[in-house]
């Protein structure tokens, strides 16, 4: 239950800043070089997401990776 439970924490906060960002999942997808439903996944908890995607997604919504996790 914890593992599941970052997951949706950390999809929450990527979901949150992406719309903060005004970006739909189509468009943050293709900025960090992502499959678009791959971002949908890891907004909905669905995925275990890796280091390296993690940090181009910070990069893609311009945010350091801590900032992924506050």
């Amino acid at each position: 239950m914890i593992k599941k439970e970052i997951l949706l924490l950390f999809g929450e906060k990527v979901r949150k800043l992406r719309n903060e960002k005004n970006l739909s999942q189509e468009q943050l997808s293709f900025k960090a070089e992502l499959h678009r439903t791959y971002i949908g996944m890891i907004e909905r908890a669905e995925k275990n997401i890796t280091l390296v995607n993690i940090e181009k997604i910070a990069k893609a919504l311009d945010v350091e990776i801590k900032d992924l996790f506050c």
